[in-house]
């Protein structure tokens, strides 16, 4: 008899995170992450698995985390980071799993790392601890730090989500000598070097890099010369710019970007290296859910990679440079991790029936086979049923267009309607994701006989760029009357019936509490770490200076009029919804007081129940990436406090709330 899920089962969850292959290797090896409940973290180990599904095996492990498994290129060794000695260092293992040896010791740790395509040396990032009362600059000597350790601002950003203040280190590229531990900094300079990629004769790296002074919030493509120390800016037109993958010639590079600051939409483009000429290859057809799925085929022909289409994933080869796509590989569904091999692709999958586990298929995407069991618990549990459905709503233009969304439930046959959750997305220029970690509630509520609807209404990214830019300017105006219409659409099919809560976290969290200051239709609401006041957000959150222009449709500069108007700040007093508002008191990305003002102000309109709940210590990731006890308290009160108030009848006021939500927009 399947048992119910519960809260609990996130103990149990294991999760497939980095994943690598190489070519003439046999064997896949990723990270597993899986939670320590005694020490409350989450740790990271090694697997390998067999590509032809005959087994797999845990690599020798220690007290310490490893993380970003790296095969060499002989596929003769395995490189990867591990805490094991106190902080994050790059470690050599034999390929069968053998006793590892660390190489080297970066002071302040090492962030990520390549192999120099002859296998002997590596080219990694690693922080450099700098003084910030230099603005930047390089003391000779370096001056010592007061004792007070103030935090100067004298550029933006200054701060980021899961990291706090910024301006005391930065990120650099460095050459790591296998054999001695020597290691000889490759760049220098007020900015940060994130995703970087080695040449193929190993004479090159390219590198993203922040700007400097005012620009430090834009990303640029870099090349520097490994030996002689020469860089080379190779895009000026890109506000975002990530991952750089050498084509086998070395001849180009790819890179996903966005030309416009604050588009969460990027796309994929090529630069040639002796002439510099940058173009977009496959136009708006290929959002790139993961930039570092990017694999070059041998001859340079093509590229594969997985695509973010429709809310669902495909693995995709898309020629060079006429960039016509071929999918590979598709389904309703998502993929965690990505690699591949000239024969086989390999990838998790993220949905809501499936727990994590590896899976591969030939390069035609035929022969799908089950690689890893990590978690054979799921098995027990009730079986989960995933629809995809399509919904007939308003456009906020005056016409009607077809959306979709995911409806999950338990995979019984019942005669009665549902309680119903609205889960809405965070972005907005995201989608509805799959993954378990981000949404343990989901399973609980549906073996307790709810169903969830998780909607990829206007404003989704993967349907389209106008469907998407459309929702610029009109938050919360175009895309909460579709929300409406969806589950208005379920009621009269008496799939579910007056019992329908709302929840939603960063955007989600924007459009959960703005939903409540507009119709009555919900009986609950949980509000998560939200934009509530646009306002204030434009000054105290780690992007927001850049990003809330261009979602106001007022870019370069910030409007604060439609900023005030398009805030759930000014309507949250009309709420007679049951509000549980959720945050990490150390977001950056949607700062503490975002939720404060919202809680202080419904809290104050009346009588309408609400309560705060603030989570020291957690970032804005809390309910995915939190400490274990965070995600359990979080989605405990998350389902207690929808099951107390979805069952009570709405009080009668306030009247024709649900014509706020469809009337027309209050800016042009």
């Amino acid at each position: 008899m399947p048992q119910p899920f519960t809260v609990d089962d996130l103990y149990l969850h294991r999760k497939i995170g980095s994943l690598h292959c190489v070519a003439g290797l046999d064997r896949a090896v990723c990270s597993v992450s899986s939670i320590d409940r005694e020490g409350d973290a989450q740790r990271t180990f090694l697997w390998q698995f067999a590509l032809d599904g005959s087994g797999g095996a845990q690599l020798p492990c220690s007290a310490g985390t490893d993380s970003s498994p790296r095969w060499s290129p002989q596929g003769d060794r395995l490189a990867f980071l591990s805490s094991r000695g106190g902080s994050s260092q790059v470690h050599v293992a034999p390929v069968d799993g053998g006793s590892a040896e660390q190489v080297g010791q970066l002071p302040a740790g090492v962030m990520n790392l390549r192999w120099m395509p002859d296998g002997r040396d590596f080219v990694i990032t690693a922080a450099v601890t700098v003084d910030p009362d230099q603005r930047g600059r390089r003391a000779q000597p370096p001056t010592e730090r007061k004792r007070c350790k103030p935090e100067l601002a004298w550029r933006l950003p200054y701060k980021e989500d899961g990291i706090g203040y910024l301006l005391q280190r930065q990120i650099h590229l460095f050459r790591l000598d296998r054999a001695t531990g020597a290691h000889r900094q490759l760049t220098d300079g007020p900015f940060d070097v994130f995703g970087f990629d080695v040449s193929p004769d190993g004479r090159q790296v390219a590198y993203t890099r922040t700007g400097e002074g005012r620009a430090a919030y834009r990303y640029d493509l870099w090349v520097g010369d490994i030996e002689h120390g020469t860089h080379r800016r190779l895009t000026t037109a890109h506000a975002m710019v990530m991952q750089p993958t050498w084509s086998p010639d070395g001849r180009q590079i790819a890179f996903i970007g966005a030309i416009a600051e604050g588009d969460a939409e990027s796309r994929l483009w090529t630069v040639d290296i002796a002439s510099g000429q940058v173009d977009e290859l496959g136009g708006d057809d290929i959002d790139i859910a993961d930039p570092e799925s990017i694999h070059w085929a041998a001859d340079g022909a093509s590229m594969t990679f997985v695509r973010a289409t429709r809310g669902r994933h495909q693995v995709v080869s898309l020629s060079v440079p006429r960039g016509e796509p071929t999918v590979l590989a598709a389904g309703d569904r998502q993929l965690g991790a990505f690699a591949c091999t000239p024969d086989r692709l390999v990838y998790s999958v993220d949905h809501p029936a499936l727990p994590s586990e590896l899976w591969a298929c030939d390069r035609e995407g035929a022969g799908e086979i089950k690689l890893s069991d990590l978690n054979p618990w799921w098995a027990e549990r009730t079986p989960i049923k995933v629809e995809a459905r399509s919904f007939e709503v308003p456009t906020g233009r005056g016409g009607t267009e077809q959306i979709e969304g995911w409806l999950l439930h338990a995979d019984v046959e019942v005669d009665r309607p549902r309680p119903l959750l609205s889960d809405m997305h965070g972005g907005p220029a995201a989608y509805a994701l799959l993954d378990y970690d981000s949404n343990v509630f989901w399973q609980v509520l549906c073996s307790r006989g709810w169903a969830v609807l998780a909607l990829n209404a206007v404003g989704s990214a993967t349907y389209g760029r106008e469907f998407c830019q459309r929702l610029a300017g009109h938050w919360g105006e175009y895309d909460l009357p579709q929300h409406l219409g969806a589950i208005r659409q379920l009621q009269a099919e008496g799939f579910c019936d007056e019992r329908v809560a709302v929840s939603g976290k960063s955007y989600g969290g924007y459009l959960s509490s703005w939903a409540t200051g507009h119709t009555d239709l919900f009986r609950a609401a949980v509000v998560m770490a939200p934009v509530g006041n646009i306002e204030t957000h434009y000054g105290t959150s780690d992007g927001g200076f850049y990003a809330d222009p261009y979602y106001l449709n007022s870019k370069p500069r910030f409007d604060r009029r439609i900023a005030r108007e398009l805030s759930p700040l000014q309507y949250i007093e009309q709420s007679t919804t049951p509000t549980l508002f959720l945050q990490g008191k150390d977001d950056e990305r949607c700062p503490k007081c975002q939720s404060e003002e919202l809680f202080v102000s419904l809290y104050r309109a009346g009588e309408t129940p609400t309560e705060l709940v603030l989570y020291p210590g957690e970032g804005h990731s809390f309910l995915g990436t939190g400490r274990p006890s965070c995600r359990e308290d979080a989605s405990e009160r998350i389902l207690e406090w929808l099951e107390r108030f979805v069952g009570e009848p709405r009080p009668a006021e306030p009247a024709a709330a649900d014509d706020r939500a469809e009337s027309e927009p209050a800016v042009a």
